[in-house]
């Protein structure tokens, strides 16, 4: 089939879903669907598209600002990606256990290891998963993650994020691109996050930010470098051990240019890097062949993300040495950004008394 049809049937597809989204927003908005109400406040952090954007890393920035603030947070996600069993499992905060992220979502189990002081109650149904946080761990404030189109949980700040990096052809609704909604959403949105400002100018897209929702927030965020973790032991090893080697790469995230493009930005030497799709989970057999390949190339050590560490396969170890790269979200409006989001809280805190 030519290319040119399969566009015009992918536009297509995509009328079709955006009459779908304008629908359900409908009946949330009209009340034909219900919109259930936690006893505390609840962020929502999420995205327009399919994902890519940075978010757990803002996720984990956030929860920290709020236990900073003297807030006991607790984090409410779906865990995409999971073995379908339990509906509801709870990633008890201070726990010695490694969660599998088969069983809990890579990404859960990634923002265990960030916040090990915080439970992490993964469900389908968030408002349930809301309420046991407010009962069995007596959480003060709820993050939503990845909640903007969960309009079925009532929030009291929604954080939209934008990744400056992605073409505007990304711009389009699933299937012709990877929209989950128009850009015209963003009205809903209080905040918008701009990320990977330090990859691209987001000069054009703020622009049309703006035009969509004049009143929403916008702060800038860049992916900041914060250390190597040796995947066989745990142990950090030094930026600088690595910088004057060759280096490859692989990732299985939502924008793999983002991570290769980072690297060489914080001064990696990468000779060969390979992409997988979202949330992959690897075998031996993949990911042997790419190590071959890379000592071909004359790789000295392998980098990956955090994220990849979790789905990879158990005891799987390369004859390279093997390494996560960690990255933290860094707003440019710090300061800023910490107070009016503890004010945010605060306001919406008095407002369900």
């Amino acid at each position: 089939m030519r290319a040119a049809t399969v566009n015009v049937l992918l536009q297509g597809v995509a009328r079709i879903f955006k009459e779908a989204i304008s629908l359900r927003n409908t009946a949330y908005r009209r009340g034909w669907m219900k919109t259930r109400r936690l006893s505390c406040p609840v962020i929502s952090v999420g995205n327009l598209s399919v994902g890519g954007t940075g978010k757990t890393p803002l996720v984990v920035l956030v929860a920290k600002v709020l236990l900073s603030g003297g807030y006991r947070p607790s984090i409410l996600t779906r865990g995409y990606g999971r073995r379908r069993g339990k509906d509801l499992i709870v990633l008890d905060p201070g726990s010695d256990l490694v969660f599998d992220p088969r069983v809990v979502g890579d990404e859960p189990a990634v923002l265990s290891r960030a916040l090990p002081e915080i439970p992490i109650i993964v469900s389908a149904d968030r408002y349930r998963a809301g309420r046991l946080a407010e009962r069995g761990y007596h959480s003060s404030v709820h993050l939503l993650d990845d909640g903007f189109q969960h309009l079925a949980l009532s929030r009291d700040l929604d954080v939209v994020l934008l990744d400056v990096t992605r073409a505007s052809a990304s711009l389009e609704l699933l299937p012709a691109g990877r929209m989950r909604e128009p850009f015209s959403a963003l009205e809903r949105a209080h905040w918008v996050v701009l990320t990977r400002t330090e990859l691209a100018d987001g000069s054009g897209l703020q622009a049309r930010v703006q035009a969509a929702n004049p009143r929403a927030r916008i702060f800038h965020c860049s992916t900041k470098f914060s250390g190597l973790a040796d995947v066989r032991n745990g142990l950090v090893e030094p930026h600088d051990n690595l910088l004057h080697k060759r280096i490859a790469a692989f990732c299985g995230v939502g924008n793999p240019a983002a991570f290769f493009g980072d690297l060489r930005v914080w001064g990696f030497e990468v000779l060969a890097e390979q992409a997988f799709g979202d949330h992959h989970v690897y075998n031996h057999q993949e990911l042997d062949k790419f190590v071959a390949l890379a000592q071909r190339g004359g790789a000295e050590a392998i980098l990956t993300t955090e994220k990849d560490r979790m789905n990879l396969p158990r005891n799987w170890f390369p004859d390279l040495p093997l390494f996560v790269c960690r990255a933290e979200a860094e707003i440019a409006e710090k300061t800023a950004f910490e107070r009016a989001l503890l004010a945010e809280v605060e306001g919406a805190g008095r407002r369900k008394l």
